[in-house]
């Protein structure tokens, strides 16, 4: 029941209730009445809500948007929706369809629905201290043009995102002039662009998530004091695909996280002062690829085992710092075994500064000439950033 409402009630939808259609209950519904919805396929086109109620599911109730419809819009505050299921969202370049859409809507929560077939899946714009919690969401999306994102805020403060799963999305979850929210616990995984996606999202919070197998990996853009710990990324494999993508990112705490068989684990593009350590990075192409144009940026305490590259770069010079870290190709020596290595680890190849010049050499990575011209880089650097260097390597494995 809705606080401090004492006339709050129950209003039943289907088979044995007072209501046939959920419209007519949502426009006899008074601020604080729940809506209960029985099971059944509900076609009813595009359904708004202007009351603070709840809307629930009981048994399988499916509300079908016919593929061509918006399906439900909610324009007030303190609305609940829960254990429902969505399906055929009408797509619409114009009006972004959705399958729930929150317009300027506070406190108000999306919780344990199904979403099948979703143009965009669930929706907030202008809206603030909203939860959206232990949903489903799986599209059909074949190409970006003609999709949409499956978790997708504009213009948003304070929302909570926990506890999901969204597949075959154009974005997973996408976030655009977003403050002080929370992305954890969540599974953005096939998705035809990117697992996450945000920019211009200022201090925001991304723990425990799984972003595998997306076509370009994750992107944050433009943005600042941001938190990203103990998440993984996973299987982002292709040309333009990155287990993590940072483009002007300042401030901001990557740590804890685990960066697996991707094609780049961190791109980083001019990134400042941001700290990155503890993380695994475990057989990529690229464990890091870090540009000229990033400074200020400590990488320590991270794990670099069995990478292709473990660190890339366009320049001969270095304005970050690496430090403490571990380097499975690192074959160094600790004489006073203080599990410190005794001479400084350069991570970056020849091989690699060639590859940016002229890509296609990739196919020479495994060749001993390959092999014979990093050793002499390694001796004599003559071409790789002579300051781009981990002063104090690991010997065993960080925990």
């Amino acid at each position: 029941m809705y606080a401090g409402v004492a006339s709050a009630k129950d209003l039943i939808v289907g088979k044995g209730g007072e209501f046939s259609t959920i419209r007519s209950a949502i426009e006899s519904a008074q601020d604080g009445d729940r809506i209960i919805i029985k099971s059944g396929v509900y076609r009813e086109g595009a359904l708004e809500i202007h009351r603070s109620i709840t809307l629930t599911g009981e048994g399988k109730a499916v509300l079908d948007g016919e593929n061509k419809f918006q399906i439900l819009t909610v324009k007030a505050s303190g609305v609940t929706i829960s254990n429902l299921t969505f399906e055929n969202v009408g797509v619409s370049y114009v009006q972004d369809n959705a399958a729930i859409k929150l317009i300027e809507s506070y406190n108000s929560a999306v919780i344990d629905n199904r979403f099948r077939n979703a143009f965009f899946g669930i929706y907030l714009s202008k809206s603030g201290f909203c939860t959206i919690r232990g949903n489903d969401l799986i599209a059909a999306a074949e190409k970006e043009a003609s999709s949409g994102n499956g978790i997708h805020l504009w213009n948003c403060h304070d929302i909570t995102i926990e506890n999901n799963s969204i597949q075959h999305h154009r974005d997973g979850i996408y976030f655009e002039f977003v403050k002080r929210s929370t992305i954890t616990g969540n599974h953005s995984i096939g998705n035809l662009r990117y697992g996450l996606h945000f920019m211009f999202s200022d201090t925001c919070v991304y723990e425990d998530n799984i972003f595998k197998n997306n076509s370009a990996g994750v992107a944050v853009m433009y943005t600042k004091k941001i938190t990203m710990k103990r998440n993984r990324f996973e299987d982002n494999w292709g040309a333009a695909s990155y287990g993590v993508l940072l483009k002007d990112i300042t401030g901001s705490d990557i740590a804890g996280n685990a960066f697996v068989n991707n094609t780049v684990g961190i791109h980083a593009e001019g990134t400042s002062r941001n700290r990155i350590a503890g993380n695994e990075f475990l057989n990529n192409g690229w464990a890091v690829r870090i540009m000229a144009n990033s400074t200020d940026n400590v990488f320590s305490q991270n794990n670099f085992i069995g990478n292709a590259f473990d660190v890339a770069t366009n320049s001969r010079q270095n304005y970050n710092v690496f430090d403490s870290n571990y380097w499975s190709a690192y074959d160094g020596y600790d004489l006073n075994r203080d599990g410190v290595g005794d001479v400084p680890f350069r991570p970056v190849r020849l091989f690699s500064l060639l590859i940016e010049q002229y890509p296609t050499a990739l196919i020479l990575l495994r060749s001993f000439l390959i092999d014979l011209i990093d050793a002499a880089e390694s001796v004599i650097p003559a071409l790789t950033p002579e300051t781009l260097a981990d002063a104090n390597p690991r010997m065993r494995r960080l925990p």
